[in-house]
């Protein structure tokens, strides 16, 4: 089996990471940080906000039986993408909306799926997602690993 990656931000890793652990085809989840300055940040320095990394989950994925258009369709639901450097309750550039993209591929249908849901009127403004090259991922400490799975929760939502 040959596998691909997928990496994206959606404000608080703990949800975001569960929304994607759960899929057929998905083997596997990790959080962590990426698209920041700092090299190997602790959560602490990420929240302080002079990192400039976003909480992401990187994920690796069965193309076989998943695509990355339908990771892409689930990211779109799974937040609010009109939203900049926030999600809900959380602020700040860390919760930013991104998609880091592994190759030209994933680019070109991340451009296309942002460019027909904001061509729709799909949101009711535009959508804010950065669409950035993946760059280093500096895993999240492991307590942050499957959070709310290890809490049996589904979701961080109130």
């Amino acid at each position: 089996m040959a596998t691909q990656q997928a990496m994206f931000a959606a404000g608080c890793f703990w949800g975001v990471e569960e929304t994607f652990r759960v899929l057929d085809g998905v083997v596997a989840t990790e959080v962590g940080y990426a698209g920041g300055q700092t090299a190997n940040p602790s959560y602490e320095q990420v929240c302080g906000k002079r990192t400039g990394h976003a909480e992401v989950v990187r994920i690796e994925f069965d193309p076989d039986r998943i695509t990355y258009e339908k990771l892409l369709d689930i990211f779109w639901k799974a937040h609010d993408p009109t939203q900049v450097n926030r999600q809900g309750p959380d602020v700040g550039s860390q919760y930013r909306s991104a998609i880091f993209f592994f190759d030209e591929q994933q680019q070109r249908a991340a451009e296309a799926a942002r460019d027909a849901l904001d061509a729709a009127g799909h949101f009711p403004r535009p959508i804010a997602t950065e669409l950035t090259p993946a760059g280093p991922f500096y895993r999240a400490e492991e307590y942050h690993q499957q959070y709310l799975a290890k809490r049996g929760q589904g979701s961080c939502r109130l």
